[in-house]
């Protein structure tokens, strides 16, 4: 069955794993799951994530999560910009999370990125994600 919603779908399997106390979460694997999970492990929300190959064709990504004193590292993640509702922001509307505790993470024409990145490269782009 096709997902409406493939990064939402990866998001909820990381946000149920945590719920769960669970160690590993596997997703199936694309570019821009990648390249969002490669946002949360530069900002030190998990530890880390591998890309493999089921069979010839499809692939999965293996993400690890990480816990401190044995709570989830992540507090809170949410879909921003979804299938029905997408939502950008200009480099001067870039949303702070929680005061900038936590990230934004966006769909820039640089590629994807935090909004601290984002800000720093004075580039804006599509809301994704939210990330404490």
């Amino acid at each position: 069955m096709a997902l409406s919603d493939p990064l939402g779908d990866m998001l909820t399997r990381i946000r149920n794993g945590q719920s769960a106390r669970k160690q590993v979460v596997i997703s199936p694997a694309s570019k821009l799951r990648s390249n969002v999970l490669e946002v949360l492990k530069r900002e030190g929300f998990i530890r880390g994530y591998s890309t493999g190959e089921v069979r010839p064709g499809v692939s999965e990504v293996t993400i690890e999560l990480k816990y401190q004193e044995g709570e989830p590292v992540i507090r809170e993640i949410r879909r921003v910009s979804r299938p029905g509702r997408r939502v950008y922001a200009k480099i001067k509307d870039l949303p702070r999370v929680y005061n900038g505790l936590g990230i934004a993470i966006l769909s820039t024409p640089r590629g994807v990125m935090s909004d601290n990145e984002a800000r720093a490269a004075n580039v804006g782009g599509e809301v994704l994600c939210q990330v404490f």
